[in-house]
């Protein structure tokens, strides 16, 4: 028998001695701030081509679109607090309940602007290319702020991956639509706004099936 086997404290030493001392990770609050630091800089860049001034007279001059616009921000705002939280495995998974109030704000205020285009003549309708254009947006933005948000959220231990992974996709997907309205010059319609809900669930989806398999890899 080998003689550190008859010593409890020279076994100790003998498993103790190759660990590394372990960076305590930093608050699901901050790490979710330093996320929507990233998007707010991102806007900051497509601010200096947009025309801000016509989109802040754009959404002042129609409520339903400026709070549409506070429904994505709040959604993406929680959404991803809730993707941090859900990524430590101590929390609660009702934790992804978190951005409902965002949701439903922004699909209402959303749905009111339908409204206003059907009974307010002269509303400026997308058509169907600039729908499409709007997808595009949706989704290739998300792709940068999802890609980094996982990369963030790895550093956890996910019990529920996937549903960790689907708030990380809704909070990305909010976030490009927000960003969307630097270059949305016209009003919401039936068409517009299920175009924005595709390419909303596209991108949740997209990261239920990547994201969750790239989060579940890491706690492995």
């Amino acid at each position: 028998m080998p003689d550190h086997a008859a010593s409890p404290d020279a076994l100790i030493q003998a498993l103790a001695r190759d660990l590394r001392p372990v960076r305590r990770l930093a608050s699901p609050w901050l790490r979710a701030l330093l996320w929507l630091g990233a998007v707010a800089a991102l806007a900051a860049a497509l601010a200096g081509f947009a025309d801000v001034g016509a989109m802040v007279r754009r959404l002042t001059a129609a409520p339903d679109m400026g709070l549409a616009v506070a429904g994505s921000i709040l959604t993406a705002i929680l959404a991803a607090v809730a993707a941090f939280q859900t990524s430590l495995p101590d929390r609660r998974p009702t934790w992804a309940l978190l951005p409902l109030p965002g949701l439903l704000l922004w699909i209402g205020a959303s749905g009111l602007g339908c409204l206003r285009t059907w009974l307010v003549p002269g509303t400026h309708a997308a058509s169907m290319g600039e729908a499409r254009d709007c997808l595009v947006f949706i989704v290739g933005v998300s792709v940068p702020l999802s890609i980094l948000l996982v990369a963030m959220l790895r550093r956890g231990y996910p019990l529920r991956p996937n549903l960790t992974a689907v708030t990380g996709g809704l909070a990305a997907a909010a976030a490009a639509a927000t960003l969307l309205n630097f270059f949305h010059p016209y009003d919401a319609a039936a068409t517009d706004l299920v175009v924005h809900a595709v390419a909303v669930t596209l991108v949740v989806l997209a990261n239920r099936l990547l994201s969750g398999r790239a989060l579940r890899a890491a706690g492995v």
